[in-house]
């Protein structure tokens, strides 16, 4: 697997820019960049299990893998969900299965720069290279309204 990274600086309070992140409206809204209608299903603590789904039921079985609010959180990404039910680990999932998504903020004088990491296999590379700014740009515009 290979590591991506995407960064971006966003004019607003590190506070507002993880809320933007984390609450259920704003994050259906970023993350449609990704899938039109996608949502999370979790009680977002550390350790605890987190669903990301379409709304046909598919996704990815994962675990909060590190929560530190306002500047850290992490995922580590199990198996895959199909029709709402976690799958088995198989050939096809075995070579992702405990991939890590993280996220990371850090604020000087009112700027937050969001940093965010995922391991990807070889396949999925150019969508997200081509995605990820996309939602990046979406968190930030979401972020920086007054």
């Amino acid at each position: 697997m290979t590591t991506l990274e995407f960064k971006i600086e966003i004019n607003a309070p590190k506070e507002k820019v993880w809320d933007i992140l984390w609450n259920e409206e704003t994050y259906k809204q970023w993350t449609s960049v990704f899938c039109e209608g996608s949502y999370a299903v979790s009680d977002w603590k550390e350790g605890s299990k987190i669903h990301f789904l379409s709304p046909n039921g598919d996704g990815m079985n994962s675990v909060i893998y590190k929560k530190i609010d306002n500047e850290y959180m992490a995922f580590k990404h199990l198996s895959e969900i199909k029709n709402f039910q976690e799958m088995p680990v198989d050939d096809a999932t075995q070579e992702w299965a405990g991939a890590m998504e993280m996220y990371r903020l850090t604020e000087d004088k009112g700027i937050t720069v969001l940093e965010a990491k995922m391991d990807s296999v070889e396949k999925y590379i150019d969508y997200f290279k081509t995605t990820w700014p996309k939602a990046l740009d979406l968190v930030k515009k979401l972020s920086e309204v007054k």
